[in-house]
């Protein structure tokens, strides 16, 4: 058996990346098993153990003008384990000569270097860290590396991932055979993934609906859109575990990931960040929401048109397919995209997702984009809006309160009510200084100061 362990039990994952392993598995490409590990302490996984790791997806939307709901039954999971319950059981998977892929999908906040964290340690650290120690008992073992196809949706992700890996190894003075192994044995393949995703459904109504579909109850259901696609960097011998080919998903191995990536970050990510503190702040619930309102379906396509597709490659006219693909996929009723599930770590998604267009608009026109700077207010707008109500963060909406999940220091400094533009010129959140784009900072405050007299913006 083929065996990869995956760094993340949520929808996604297990919407996407399980699925093509289990579609390949029924096809009779492959013999693949998945051994799922819970990044985070926070959480359970009793859902898990109660249905013996099996669940189902409902691909739901639009084929050939054709209404579609599909269910799969997923059977590839082997185990589900929980390392800071049972860490030796984890650490022994480390020494499995079947083990070959390593995925992950820990956000955009997850591959990071913390020169704090210490080897002996593991709740608390960052994914990386957690990677270097699985690596290094890999090492000690004398087995061969593995195949590493982190789906984090930030540039290059394999390749930061590796540069996380080696900072830890250089920090924990870990021996320069073990660097040498990590550099030569292990392939970091730098991935794109595509795929709507809505996870469980929310409303008792759907839920009725997929249990009569499926045939029986399942609290690990989860709903995403019918089209997908995975782009994954050529490296070693990588065509031997991952077919191309549509398997459920369609996967490209290719040498150049970077316009996928770029394509997909820019047009469906970017226009989704930039949507989603618009959307809520003006009563909208859920992307198809948004779509089906005049005024936001139609800043979502001046946005693609004007201030991102333009920028994503010379060949705006394959863009603007792709970008036209997106609205319809927008537009798909079934998903239930909740805004809430979107804005999650909103401000590292502005970071990766909407600076690049951002950058590129200002340094071709010498002026700031109208729609990602509205955008942009909005997002200031809807975090100096929390107050912190025991351990969470909420905001309040014209129509309902939102708890707002991000990064701890974030959400305390708005808290704290501390100024939007000491927020903004900080480097270490932005990469730079972003009151430097002249007029940036002075039409944020004036569009945030509106946006609380309850004036639109668009």
């Amino acid at each position: 058996m083929l065996k990869i362990l995956q760094y993340g039990e949520g929808n996604f994952l297990r919407t996407f990346v399980d699925v093509y392993f289990d579609t390949l598995n029924k096809s009779g490409l492959g013999n693949y098993g998945v051994t799922i590990v819970k990044p985070i302490a926070f959480g359970t996984l009793e859902r898990f153990e109660k249905q013996q790791n099996k669940y189902h997806i409902v691909l739901r939307g639009t084929e050939n003008g054709e209404t579609v709901e599909n269910v799969y039954k997923i059977d590839c999971l082997e185990r589900v384990l929980d390392p800071f319950a049972d860490y030796e059981t984890y650490s022994e998977f480390a020494k499995d000569p079947e083990l070959k892929i390593i995925v992950s999908n820990t956000t955009e906040a997850g591959i990071c270097y913390h020169s704090n964290d210490a080897m002996d340690g593991f709740d608390g650290i960052t994914y990386p860290a957690k990677l270097t120690k699985f690596l290094y008992e890999r090492f000690q073992a004398g087995l061969d590396g593995v195949y590493l196809l982190p789906v984090e949706l930030i540039d290059n992700n394999a390749d930061e991932l590796k540069k996380c890996v080696e900072q830890y190894i250089a920090l924990w003075n870990l021996p320069e055979a073990f660097a040498k192994w990590n550099n030569e044995r292990n392939y970091y393949c730098n991935t794109l993934v595509d795929r709507i995703v809505s996870g469980y459904p929310r409303d008792e109504k759907t839920k009725a609906h997929l249990e009569n579909l499926i045939g029986e109850q399942d609290e690990l259901v989860s709903v995403g859109e019918p089209f997908g696609l995975w782009a994954v960097e050529k490296k070693g011998e990588i065509e031997k575990y991952i077919h191309e080919g549509v398997h459920n998903i369609e996967v490209v191995l290719t040498n150049d990931i970077g316009y996928y990536k770029k394509r997909k970050v820019r047009v469906l990510n970017g226009s989704h960040t930039n949507l989603v503190p618009t959307g809520l702040m003006l009563g909208a619930e859920t992307v198809y929401d948004c779509m089906k309102d005049k005024k936001l379906c139609a800043f979502v396509e001046s946005t693609l048109t004007n201030e991102i597709n333009p920028f994503v490659s010379k060949d705006l006219a394959a863009t603007t397919v792709f970008a036209d693909s997106i609205k319809s996929r927008f537009l798909n009723p079934f998903l239930n995209h909740q805004l809430t599930s979107i804005a999650l770590n909103s401000i590292s998604k502005w970071r990766a997702r909407v600076l690049p267009s951002f950058q590129d608009y200002y340094n071709t026109y010498g002026k700031i984009p109208t729609n990602l700077t509205i955008g942009f207010s909005y997002l200031m707008a809807l975090y100096s809006s929390v107050e912190q109500r025991g351990d969470k963060f909420e905001v309040q909406l014209q129509n309902r309160v939102i708890e707002l999940q991000d990064d701890l220091p974030y959400l305390t400094y708005f808290a704290e009510k501390k100024s939007i533009g000491g927020f903004m010129s900080d480097e270490k959140i932005w990469g730079e200084d972003l009151t430097k784009y002249a007029g940036f900072y002075d039409t944020v405050i004036v569009n945030v100061e509106n946006i609380r007299k309850g004036i639109c913006l668009i």
